[in-house]
C-alpha cells in the first residue's frame, strides 16, 4: 500500500500524513486514492506526500522542523536555557525571525544570520538572502527568559509560516 512505503521514508510521521489526508478529503475520495495508491508506484506515494506539504526523506533529529511552509511543530514548549535546533527538513530555503513585539522582556533578539532586529533581518534578506537556512542546514537558539518568543520565516511569512516557543 502507498502509505507503508512513506512509513518507511518518513519513520514516526506516518500518522501525520494519514491525519492530513483523511482531513483534507471525504471518506470516498480518500479510499480512492488509497485504493488507488497500491497500484502507483513509489514515485506516486512521494508525490501524494509532498502535494499535501510533507517532505519525504530520512526522519531528522531537531526540535523544530522547516517544512516547504510551515514549522513543525508550530507551537513547543521547553524550559528555561534550553537550546533549540530548527532544521530546514524541506527543498526550500528559509530563516527564523523573531518578531520583536512577541518576545518577553529582557530577552535577547534572535534570528538566523545573528541579525539584532527584524528590520535588520527583513533588509538582509530581501538585499542579499541573509540569514537563510538551506536545505539539511540548522539554526540553534538558548531560550533563556521564560515567557512565549513568536518567530516566522520571512519568504514564507504570507504563507503563515509562523511559530511560537513557550519557555517556562
Amino acid at each position: 500500500m502507498c502509505f507503508q512505503y512513506v512509513r518507511t521514508a518518513v519513520g514516526d510521521r506516518i500518522t501525520y500524513v494519514y491525519s492530513e489526508l483523511s482531513r483534507l478529503m471525504d471518506r470516498r475520495r480518500f479510499l480512492a486514492v488509497a485504493g488507488a495508491g497500491s497500484a502507483v508506484s513509489i514515485a506516486g506515494c512521494t508525490s501524494i506526500a509532498e502535494s499535501i506539504g510533507f517532505e519525504t526523506g530520512v526522519a531528522v533529529s531537531a526540535d523544530v522542523e522547516m517544512t516547504i511552509s510551515s514549522f513543525r511543530p508550530t507551537e513547543l514548549e521547553v524550559e528555561a536555557d534550553e537550546t533549540i535546533e530548527f532544521r530546514n527538513t524541506s527543498s526550500h530555503t528559509h530563516t527564523v525571525t523573531a518578531f520583536e513585539e512577541a518576545r518577553p522582556d529582557g530577552a535577547e533578539y534572535f534570528a538566523s544570520g545573528g541579525y539584532d532586529s527584524r528590520q535588520e533581518a527583513e533588509g538582509a534578506w530581501y538585499d542579499r538572502g541573509g540569514g537563510a537556512i538551506e536545505p539539511d542546514q540548522s539554526f540553534e537558539h538558548t531560550f533563556e527568559v521564560p515567557g512565549e518568543y513568536g518567530y516566522f520565516c520571512i519568504p514564507h511569512l504570507t504563507a503563515d509560516m509562523i511559530g511560537t516557543i513557550q519557555v517556562r
